[in-house]
């Protein structure tokens, strides 16, 4: 299993809106796809323009594949990641 935890910042607070309602569409189109395990989305509530994504893929060609479907290349892409700052953390889970 492949584990990816990824911080996401707004540079802008006033798209903070926008950034959410994308984040949920890539987040249900994302838990359909072949070798998802998990695909959760949080918004923080320290912090409004904190994001942080919780995936979970069966492999590294899973996690691919996500890269090359929908959600990835017509939503976050596109539209989220100009709007943020990223940072991508590859995890081990423990136990």
């Amino acid at each position: 299993m492949l584990c990816l935890n990824v911080f996401l910042t707004a540079k802008d607070a006033s798209t903070v809106d926008t950034i959410r309602q994308r984040l949920q569409e890539a987040m249900q189109l994302s838990r359909g796809e072949p070798g998802c395990l998990r695909f959760d989305v949080y918004h923080s509530t320290a912090d409004v323009r904190r994001f942080t994504l919780v995936e979970h893929w069966e492999s590294q060609e899973a996690l691919d594949a996500h890269r090359l479907a929908q959600a990835y290349t017509t939503i976050y892409k596109p539209h989220v990641m100009p709007l943020v700052e990223r940072e991508g953390h590859p995890s081990e889970l423990l136990g």
